[in-house]
């Protein structure tokens, strides 16, 4: 059976996100989409009208991909210092998987063409990790919302270098696959861990 509305629209968002992620943007065709999602150009014109349209549409279901999986700190853990933990593995984990690193790399390229995908990227991969860490924080520790929100970018910035960086440069081998149900990341949680207990060890000294 034909797919009709909105399962047409989202079977073409999840083709042209591997054709963005494959070709980038400029060399991404219309015609390579419909090809993929293996409708007519007709019905992929009538969900999206430019590839412009269609490019902006994939990077808000990547968005909503990314958040989805992240969840917050409270769903993993009681005690705060594991459920940060298994937050922050959870985070890495997710932000350095070889798609997620493809399409950032193709964001940064469209930057000047797409601004406001480009800021809504930056958004889900780093504002939105960071303000869910700051308000756990402050829920949990009872401290001033300034002082965790400092405190969450602090322990952002521990995380993301140099592994980010390295990841980008395609320095590190990244993960082909990712384990959307699993329950334990496929990190490396002994450093996550050492970072998490640091820094709520110096915000209850305060």
């Amino acid at each position: 059976m034909a797919r009709r509305g909105d399962e047409l629209r989202e079977h073409i968002l999840w083709a042209a996100k591997d054709v963005f992620l494959e070709m980038g943007f400029e060399r991404a065709s219309m015609d390579e989409v419909a090809a993929r999602a293996k409708t007519s150009k007709r019905s992929l014109y009538a969900h999206f009208a430019s590839k412009e349209t269609l490019y902006v549409a994939v990077i808000d279901l990547v968005r909503g991909l990314f958040l989805a999986r992240l969840k917050m700190p409270g769903d993993y853990a009681e005690q705060p210092g594991e459920a940060l933990t298994l937050f922050c593995g959870r985070y890495l984990d997710t932000l350095l998987y070889e798609a997620q690193i493809q399409m950032c790399r193709v964001s940064m390229a469209e930057t000047a063409r797409f601004p406001e995908g480009a800021a809504q990227h930056f958004d889900v991969m780093f504002t939105e990790a960071q303000a869910r860490i700051a308000a756990y924080l402050k829920s949990a520790l009872g401290l001033p919302a300034r002082t965790c929100a400092e405190a969450a970018q602090k322990l952002i910035a521990q995380l993301l270098y140099p592994r980010l960086l390295r990841a980008l440069f395609g320095l590190d081998e990244l993960a082909k696959t990712l384990d959307r149900d699993g329950a334990t990341p496929a990190v490396d949680l002994k450093p996550i861990r050492k970072a998490v207990a640091e820094v709520i060890e110096a915000l209850r000294k305060k």
